[in-house]
């Protein structure tokens, strides 16, 4: 009989030796270290475990149950990255889960760093080792809540489980599923990274879209200050004006043309730029 590992079983104290007790089920044994049992046990006492395998590949218990268990998702926090095999969870037990950098976006930038959260479940690899898989969106459809229509203009929380050129895909603290398309963010978010925007739409089938750029009369005078870093960094001139094409625009400030085109006339109001052939220049 093979124990099922990654799940939660209960199991009989067989004896106690020196470094911990033999639990049993059926015809199977593992060990339950002194350092992994929450007390003192006794001889057929039964005792609800959670099954891994240990450094040395014996099957090994603890009185510690996590909530990540296989076919179970729960969030973990990640406790450290390693670039060339992935970011290790805790899922509440001694053994730290390996996340694979296969399953990790490809751009290390927004790789997870250790206190971002991912939804995880567990699986086992070749060698019966247990591993962390991110959730799935299918997996996620069937968590998330809908999300009723006076979130609108609310701000609210939320952590990255997906995120890509397009956009950024998150789950709220409660429970609702958003999405922040790339015009949305100044950046690109880290995936297991905590997000704090607001809600600009609430959507038929629940989900929300949010934006991590500030209101308009708050994100005019932040777009204008990039605009002036960027002259500094360029020797006091861009190749950019009000009539710049907006993909340009977009490549190098991140921003809408409506937003570049608001900041530079906010600059322009203060003194401190002008245009001249389609550039402009640092007064």
């Amino acid at each position: 009989m093979t124990l099922p590992l990654g799940t939660i079983q209960t199991m009989k104290v067989l004896r106690k030796i020196e470094t911990g007790y033999v639990l049993g089920q059926g015809e199977a044994e593992a060990l339950l270290h002194h350092n992994e049992a929450s007390s003192e046990l006794e001889e057929n006492q039964e005792i609800d475990v959670f099954l891994y395998k240990d450094k040395k590949g014996n099957t090994a218990a603890t009185t510690t149950l996590p909530t990540v268990q296989i076919g179970k998702h729960d969030w973990a926090e990640v406790a450290e990255v390693i670039p060339k095999l992935g970011a290790f969870v805790n899922i509440g037990i001694a053994k730290e889960i390996l996340v694979s950098n296969d399953d990790l976006p490809p751009f290390r930038s927004i790789w997870p760093q250790p206190g971002d959260k991912l939804l995880i479940s567990l699986g086992l690899d070749y060698r019966d080792r247990l591993i962390a898989e991110l959730a799935t969106g299918s997996v996620i459809a069937d968590l998330f809540t809908a999300a009723p229509e006076t979130l609108l203009n609310q701000k609210i929380q939320g952590r990255v489980y997906y995120s890509s050129r397009e956009g950024t895909e998150v789950i709220t603290e409660d429970g609702y599923r958003g999405f922040i398309h790339h015009t949305e963010r100044k950046a690109e978010p880290r995936l297991g990274e905590q997000i704090n925007g607001r809600v600009i739409d609430v959507k038929e089938d629940g989900t929300i879209n949010i934006s991590l750029r500030p209101v308009r009369k708050e994100s005019i005078p932040l777009d204008a200050e990039d605009i002036l870093q960027h002259l500094e960094a360029n020797n006091g001139v861009i190749p950019f004006s009000d009539k710049s094409d907006p993909e340009d625009i977009r490549g190098t400030f991140n921003i809408s043309k409506a937003a570049f085109k608001r900041a530079l006339g906010n600059l322009m109001k203060e003194g401190k730029v002008e245009q001249h052939n389609g550039k402009t220049y640092l007064k």
